[in-house]
C-alpha cells in the first residue's frame, strides 16, 4: 500500500479539526485550536519567505516542550526546511556544536537557553529567534531581522484580506523520501551524530500507530499530557506528531516533571493515553507499593485466596486514578523495563504496555497492545520491518538484532564512516542491542553489546539485568555493575533521603549492603554473582537522556 505524504498529514489535520483544541500550556493555560495553530504557521511561513529561507535549509529548534516549540516544529517541516530539534538539557557549548554541525541557518530557542548561548560561537547563524515570547534576539550582519518581526502581522493582514481560512492552508509538496528531521543522538564534539530521518521513516511509525493501535484516533480526538522531551523522538512522535495529525489535544506540562507535579497534572488533564519511560512507574512502585506490600498484614491477607484478589484490585485502582484514572493504556519506553515492577503490573492486570526502538528508526521497531503483551519482552516487531538475531539458536540465544525497513535512517549527517560501520553489506541496521526473539516476534532485549561482561568461562553476563535487580533492594538508589579481576562489583549511591526517614547509619549501611549483596546473589547464575557492593559517595554522571555514563566507571 502506498504510504500518504507525510506533510500533507498536518494540512489535512488542520483543516479537518479546525475549530478543536490543539494545544495547551499547563503553566499559563493558554489555549490554541486547530486553527490558530494553523495562523501561527502560516506567520512563520511567511517570515521564512521574507528571510529567503531555502527548501532544505536546517533550522535548529531548542527549548522546553511548549506549544510555541511544536508550533515552530511544524512550520519548518510544512515550509519544506530541515527541523534540527536540540536536547535543553545540553551543555551550552554541545548545544552549540550542534548548530555548527548540522549548518543550520537559523536557532529558535527559550530565553532561559539565550542566556548561556554565546552568538560569537555560532557566527555561521542569520539569526536566532525566542520561542518563549517570539521575538528576533539576533541577527547576523547585514540582516534586517527585528525589522521585518515589527512587520509581520501587517505582511500577515495583507497576505489574507479576507481573513485566514481552511482553504489557505497549503503546505510544501515534499516527497517522503527527503528529509525532514535531523536528530542528534549526543551533543559532544566527537560523539555527535546526526541521524537524518525523511517522510517515509515517520510515516513507517505512523502508519503503524493509526491503524494497528489504539494510541490515537482520527475521530476520537484523545486528550494527551506531554511530559517526554519532544526534542527526542519517541516523545516527538508519539505524543506530538501522531496526536496533532489526528485531531487530538495535548497539554504540555511545561515544567520538570517531578512526581507530585506530574499526578497533581494527571488528575486534572485526565488523560486518554500516557506515554512515559518506566522510571516515573518504577518510582511510584518503589515509594509507594513496596513499602505497603512488605507489610506483615498485607503478606498475610495476600496468602488468602479471597483476599489477595480484593488487594490487588485495591492497589490497581489506587495506581490508575493516580494516573488520572481515564486512560486506556499506559506505554513505557526510552530505556528498559524492571522485571520485578512489570510482573507485579501484570498481577494486577495494569494497562500497561512496552515498545522499544531507537533514534534511528523513528523510533518505533517494535510494540504490541496491551492484551499481546508478554512480560519481559519489548514488544512485537512491526509488520514493516523485518529482523533477524545474529546467534545460531534466536529464541533462546542472545545475539545482537539486526532491523530494515522502512522506519531506518537515510544516515548520519556528514558522518559516512559511522553511516558504514551502522548496516551491515546488505542492508540491515545494527541496533547495537543483544536480544532473542520468539516464533510471535516478540523481543526480548537483553543489554547493549557494548556493555555485556564475559564471564570467566566464557558466559555473556548483562550488567543491565543485574541492576534491575538491586535498585528494588533497600537504600539503592543508583548502581552500576563492572568487572573488577574477573570478578563483578557493584557501585552503588544509596538513597540518602530513605537513609535518613529510616535514622540509617553510615555503619548501619554497610551491614544492609551486605545483606542486600546476599539477597541478589541468591537470585543469580553463579557466574553472576556480585563479589563486593562498593559505596559511591556521588550520583553518578548521566547523558542529556538520562542514561549513566557507563565508561566513566568501568575502569574503577
Amino acid at each position: 500500500m502506498e504510504q500518504e505524504n507525510f506533510i500533507k498529514l498536518f494540512e489535512s489535520s488542520f483543516k479537518e479539526n479546525w475549530d478543536h483544541l490543539a494545544m495547551t500550556d499547563y503553566v499559563t493555560q493558554t489555549d490554541y485550536t486547530y486553527k490558530q495553530v494553523a495562523e501561527e504557521v502560516a506567520k512563520m511561513h511567511l517570515l521564512f519567505k521574507s528571510l529567503n529561507v531555502k527548501r532544505g535549509d536546517h533550522i535548529s529548534l531548542v527549548g522546553r516542550n511548549t506549544p510555541m516549540w511544536a508550533i515552530s516544529f511544524i512550520s519548518v517541516i510544512t515550509y519544506g526546511a530541515v527541523i534540527v530539534p536540540i536536547l535543553q538539557d545540553f551543555h551550552p557549548d554541545d548545544i552549540q556544536h550542534v548548530v555548527n554541525h548540522s549548518d543550520s541557518t537559523f536557532l529558535f530557542l527559550s530565553d532561559n537557553i539565550w542566556e548561556n548561548i554565546d552568538e560569537s560561537k555560532v557566527s555561521n547563524l542569520r539569526g536566532i529567534f525566542s520561542i518563549t515570547e517570539f521575538r528576533c534576539l539576533y541577527q547576523g550582519r547585514g540582516e534586517s531581522i527585528q525589522k521585518l518581526m515589527k512587520q509581520l502581522d501587517s505582511l500577515f493582514a495583507a497576505a489574507y484580506p479576507n481573513g485566514f481560512r481552511k482553504e489557505d492552508v497549503k503546505y510544501v509538496d515534499k516527497d517522503n523520501s527527503e528529509m525532514v528531521v535531523l536528530n542528534y543522538t549526543s551533543g559532544s564534539t566527537g560523539f555527535s551524530k546526526g541521524v537524518m530521518l525523511n517522510g517515509k521513516n515517520f510515516m513507517g511509525n505512523l502508519d503503524y500507530v493509526f491503524n494497528k493501535t489504539t494510541l490515537t484516533s482520527k475521530t476520537g480526538r484523545k486528550k494527551i499530557l506531554t511530559f517526554l522531551p519532544m526534542a527526542h523522538v519517541y516523545g516527538c512522535t508519539l505524543d506530538l506528531l501522531s496526536q496533532v495529525t489526528t485531531g487530538s489535544h495535548i497539554t504540555f506540562l511545561n515544567r520538570v516533571p517531578s512526581p507530585k507535579i506530574l499526578f497533581k497534572a494527571f488528575d486534572e488533564v485526565k488523560p486518554d493515553v500516557i506515554f512515559s519511560v518506566p522510571l516515573i512507574v518504577e518510582k511510584v512502585y518503589k515509594s509507594m507499593i513496596l513499602p505497603m506490600m512488605e507489610k506483615a498484614s498485607t503478606q498475610t491477607a495476600l496468602a488468602i485466596p479471597a483476599l489477595s484478589e480484593k488487594i490487588y484490585t485495591e492497589i490497581r485502582n489506587k495506581l490508575y486514578n493516580a494516573f488520572g484514572g481515564n486512560f486506556t493504556e499506559l506505554v513505557l519506553g526510552g530505556a528498559g523495563v524492571n522485571r520485578d515492577v512489570e510482573e507485579f503490573l501484570t498481577r494486577i492486570k495494569f494497562p500497561y504496555t512496552v515498545g522499544y526502538g531507537m533514534t534511528e528508526c523513528a523510533p518505533l521497531i517494535s510494540y504490541c497492545n496491551k492484551d499481546l503483551h508478554k512480560v519481559g519482552s519489548a514488544g512485537i516487531l512491526l509488520p514493516n520491518m523485518e529482523a533477524k538475531i545474529l546467534s545460531d539458536d534466536p529464541e533462546n540465544m542472545a545475539g545482537e538484532l539486526l532491523v530494515r525497513g522502512e522506519n531506518v535512517m537515510m544516515g548520519y549527517y556528514k558522518n559516512e564512516e559511522a553511516t558504514q560501520a551502522a548496516f551491515t553489506e546488505d542492508g540491515w541496521f545494527r541496533t547495537g542491542d543483544m536480544a532473542t526473539m520468539d516464533k510471535e516476534n516478540h523481543i526480548f532485549l537483553k543489554g547493549r553489546c557494548k556493555n555485556m561482561i564475559l564471564g570467566a568461562s566464557g558466559q555473556n553476563i548483562y550488567p543491565e539485568a543485574i541492576e534491575a535487580k538491586l535498585v528494588n533492594l533497600p537504600f539503592i538508589s543508583e548502581c552500576v555493575v563492572i568487572a573488577r579481576d574477573s570478578k563483578l562489583v557493584a557501585l552503588v549511591y544509596p538513597d540518602f533521603a530513605a537513609m535518613d526517614e529510616s535514622h540509617v547509619s553510615r555503619e548501619e549501611l554497610d551491614v544492609i549492603m551486605e545483606e542486600n549483596r546476599k539477597t541478589i546473589n541468591s537470585t543469580l547464575a553463579s557466574y553472576e554473582a556480585i563479589t563486593k557492593i562498593v559505596i559511591f559517595p556521588n550520583e553518578f554522571e548521566k547523558t542529556a537522556k538520562k542514561n549513566i555514563k557507563r565508561y566513566l566507571y568501568e575502569g574503577l
